[in-house]
């Protein structure tokens, strides 16, 4: 049995799909059960256990029979002290196998404060004896759908002057977690995934142009002026607009490239941009 937690996350909930799709018996967690969207009509029904990683009691209900474990928790300020609760419950119920959702740069002085909680987490999970399999994905393109009101409008706004960064879709991400889930030579490593090319701002705000019709003008910010906008436009929390400004400037400062992990895992390449902005152009294309 395959323990999901995070299975209303975009990764998590991609996975839960993608076992659904291949009948393998899995089991999805979350605070509140009735927000899982699990798919009908499978062969092998998904179980689904509501548990809070913040009340540890109520975690052994989700690990009972299972074996293995994929752990991708929302980004926040308690996100290290909540999956380092599910790791010890899933230890205390013999779960063998541990596939992590991490990010670059998971460092004990990384420059990304999420990323130095990932670092923690990675760090504990190592002193459990079981085996863990590490994702780290760079940028998700699910993200860019939450600057879609503004790419609409012709306007794509951050704080990376020309740096490239690697956009990856979340479903990729998902199968190569299912690949290390369901294939044991793969486990037990750390994998760095990105899609099969990185876009600056300015190349990004061009596809955007091309793909929707009508230009889409690149607006690069100081860091400072940047977050405020975040905070004022975006409405972001004071945490969050941190961890975007800081993964920008980390783009900035660690230049990134694609890799071909992808496609060494899948057999296949990389969903790419292009693609994923083609298949939600209604999202990013004006209204009229």
């Amino acid at each position: 049995m395959i323990t999901i937690v995070g299975a209303t996350g975009a990764t998590g909930g991609a996975l839960l799909r993608r076992l659904t799709e291949l009948d393998v018996p899995c089991r999805a967690v979350s605070r509140d059960p009735s927000r899982l969207g699990v798919a009908t009509g499978a062969r092998t029904p998904v179980e689904t256990v509501g548990a809070d990683a913040a009340d540890p009691r109520t975690l052994r209900a989700a690990f009972e029979g299972s074996t293995q474990l994929f752990l991708a928790m929302a980004n926040s300020p308690r996100q290290a002290e909540l999956e380092n609760n599910v790791i010890d419950a899933a230890a205390a119920c013999g779960v063998q196998h541990v596939v992590k959702l991490s990010a670059p740069a998971a460092e004990p002085a990384s420059p990304v404060t999420v990323s130095r909680g990932h670092w923690r987490v990675e760090k504990h999970l190592a002193t459990t004896g079981m085996t863990a399999t590490l994702l780290r994905p760079y940028a998700f393109m699910q993200k860019l759908l939450l600057s879609a009101p503004a790419i609409a409008r012709g306007v794509l706004i951050g704080a990376m002057r020309e740096a490239p960064c690697n956009y990856i879709d979340v479903r990729d991400i998902a199968d190569v977690a299912a690949e290390t889930l369901l294939r044991p030579g793969l486990a037990g490593t750390t994998y760095t995934l990105t899609g099969p090319q990185a876009f600056s701002h300015p190349e990004l705000a061009r596809l955007l142009g091309e793909l929707t019709g009508r230009p889409v003008r690149h607006t690069d910010l100081p860091p400072s002026a940047f977050r405020s906008h975040l905070l004022s436009t975006a409405h972001m929390p004071p945490w969050l607009a941190d961890h975007v400004v800081e993964i920008q400037q980390l783009a900035i400062a660690r230049l990134e490239s694609p890799n071909d992990t992808i496609e060494n895992v899948l057999g296949r390449p990389a969903r790419t941009l292009r693609a994923f902005i083609h298949e939600h152009l209604h999202t990013f294309a004006p209204t009229t």
